[in-house]
């Protein structure tokens, strides 16, 4: 073997991999779809949801004077694709105000928010007519609601075993109101106050109900 067919050889898969990757990193990134709601005096005063194509959330649901402090949490597939396509509908808020620019009462600053790749639009609205909008705001909305029901049955299962089942019925008429997006994010805790005896009856037969009729709704 020549000393240039040698170096030839060594050469050829590095000049590859370095044609490959620019190609990788031009490929168009994730988008992020954000909701945010300011409405001081309101509990929540703020709620910010973000969620990205591949699957990561973040949400954060606090009053104006606590310090920011968003937590991860999931959201399925069919859900965040309907988010998507309702930005998409909207032109990914590279539009005119949605806003109807009419002395109604305050109703909460609201914020949607697209970014991929560099690209940033947003649009803020006090009450809108759009449908589309309409529809993706009760979404984020939902998922609020969601997380904060949750996140008020955990703590209650973790801290406060009488307070359970008050949990479970504000749980239960959110449900039954069709406000919550992904109410089977519940079932694992469901299921857990069910079978423990630590639970009052009351609590136990409630969460059992609810599960079942979860399952029954979504084939689970």
């Amino acid at each position: 073997m020549t000393r240039h067919t040698f170096y030839s050889r060594l050469l050829l898969p590095l000049i590859c991999a370095l044609l490959i990757v620019p190609a990788i990193h031009a490929a168009p990134g994730a988008a992020t779809v954000s909701y945010r709601r300011v409405f001081k005096g309101s509990t929540p005063e703020f709620i910010e949801i973000k969620i990205t194509e591949p699957g990561k959330a973040t949400f954060e649901i606090r009053q104006l004077e606590e310090d920011p402090n968003p937590e991860p949490f999931e959201v399925g597939a069919p859900v965040r694709q309907k988010i998507l396509e309702l930005a998409a509908s909207l032109n990914n808020f590279d539009i005119p105000s949605l806003d109807i620019h009419k002395k109604i009462a305050n109703l909460g600053e609201k914020t949607f928010r697209y970014e991929r790749d560099g690209e940033v639009h947003q649009t803020t609205f006090n009450y809108t007519l759009s449908v589309p909008a309409n529809q993706l705001m009760q979404i984020f909305e939902g998922l609020a609601r969601q997380q904060t029901d949750l996140t008020l049955l955990v703590r209650n299962v973790k801290y406060d075993r009488l307070g359970v089942n008050d949990a479970l019925m504000q749980f239960e008429s959110d449900m039954d109101h069709r406000l919550l997006p992904e109410p089977e994010r519940f079932l694992s805790v469901l299921d857990q106050i069910a079978a423990d005896s630590h639970f009052v009856d009351i609590a136990r037969t409630r969460a059992r109900a609810i599960a079942q009729n979860i399952r029954n709704t979504n084939g689970h």
